[in-house]
Order: structure tokens, then C-alpha cells, then sequence
């Protein structure tokens, strides 16, 4: 009995250091995406970045595309965490209309422009491979499907009803993705953030009743 608490010690140390190891490895990845590109990083790169050799990067990923697509877990979970976060704050409990919730809710998911770098190098690597192709297609889906039980429940705080939650989870990604570009583009102006709002706005009143 008493031979096995230090292999179980042993155990728990080396899953946390593997654990770190992963984690170093993301962080390092996504700034060396960010600076050089999706299609020009290298695992010496990443690992070199980390304070690695390169065979803790295949100790941990078998390939580019798989830490890329953990990286993209890790930032969906992230964003999900954020929006939730919402349903219990005081802003959303005393929200009064549907364009107050929206600019409450792009707050709370700010513009990334290293984020939008990266994952736009990606799905355009990502569509000249058909595999992968559809595998980052499902993942497209199942954030949608994620992320709309969270929007109805905002909704529900300001009296809103979504009628295809399907649609409506297509429509926001849609939007998110191509207006995060535009303000990007334009950071300085206002009329860009302004209309970011409205079409936002726009798709929730859509695909939305008032209860």
C-alpha cells in the first residue's frame, strides 16, 4: 500500500509538467503565428519561443494543424466562458433594449487582431485541404451551437424569442468575423464601430420575436 503513494505522487507531478509543457507550447505558438504567419512557422520556431527542443513539440501534437485547432478550442472555450459570464453581471440585469445588450456583449468579446491573423491564415490553409476542410467546418457548427443557448438566455433578459437558432448562429458568426475585419481595418473609426453595433443588431431583431 505505502509502495504506491509515490508512484501516484510521481504520477500527478509529470501529468501537471506535461500539462505546462502544452500550454508554453500554445502560448508560444500563437505569437509566432501572429509575427510570421500560420504557413511560414516552423515547430523549432515555436519550441525555440517556448524555451524547448523540438521534441517537446511532438511529444505533445502530431502536427501543425492539431495545435492550431487545440489553440482554437482553447479560444472558443474562452470566448464562451466570457460571454456567460454576462448572464450573471449586473450590466446585463439592468440592460433596457436589444442595442444596449450588444454593445454589452462586444465588450465582453473584444477584437483580436492577432487572433483574427491567425485563424484567417488558417481556414484559408484549411480549405485547400479537404479533410481538414470539413473538420473545421463541424468545429464552425458546434460553436454556433455553443454559443446560441447563451445568446437566448441574454435575449431572454431584454423580452426576446429566437425563432431559427440555427440561422441565428450562422448570421452572428458571420457578422463577428466579418465586421471584426472592417473595424481592424479602421480602428480610429467610429462610424465602422457604429455600424458593427447595427448589424449586430440588425440579425438579433431577424431571427428574434418579442416575447
Amino acid at each position: 500500500m505505502t509502495s504506491g503513494a509515490p508512484a501516484d505522487g510521481s504520477t500527478r507531478r509529470v501529468t501537471k509538467r506535461r500539462a505546462e509543457t502544452r500550454q508554453r507550447l500554445l502560448d508560444a505558438a500563437y505569437e509566432v503565428f501572429a509575427e510570421v504567419g500560420f504557413g511560414r512557422a516552423r515547430p523549432e520556431q515555436i519550441c525555440e519561443r517556448a524555451g524547448y527542443t523540438r521534441g517537446a513539440f511532438y511529444s505533445q501534437f502530431s502536427s501543425m494543424d492539431e495545435l492550431f485547432l487545440t489553440l482554437w478550442e482553447q479560444w472558443s472555450t474562452r470566448m464562451l466562458d466570457d460571454l456567460r459570464a454576462l448572464l450573471d453581471s449586473r450590466v446585463v440585469a439592468e440592460t433596457a433594449d436589444e442595442r444596449e445588450l450588444v454593445e454589452h456583449v462586444l465588450r465582453a468579446v473584444p477584437l483580436d487582431d492577432k487572433w483574427f491573423r491567425v485563424n484567417s491564415e488558417f481556414t484559408t490553409h484549411a480549405i485547400r485541404h479537404p479533410e481538414l476542410r470539413a473538420l473545421v467546418a463541424a468545429r464552425e457548427r458546434a460553436n454556433a451551437a455553443a454559443i446560441v443557448p447563451v445568446v437566448e438566455a441574454l435575449l431572454a433578459r431584454v423580452g426576446r424569442v429566437v425563432t431559427d437558432r440555427e440561422a441565428l448562429g450562422q448570421a452572428l458568426i458571420a457578422v463577428h468575423d466579418g465586421t471584426m475585419a472592417q473595424c481592424l481595418v479602421e480602428p480610429e473609426n467610429p462610424v465602422v464601430a457604429a455600424r458593427r453595433v447595427d448589424l449586430f443588431l440588425r440579425v438579433i431583431l431577424s431571427f428574434t420575436v418579442r416575447d
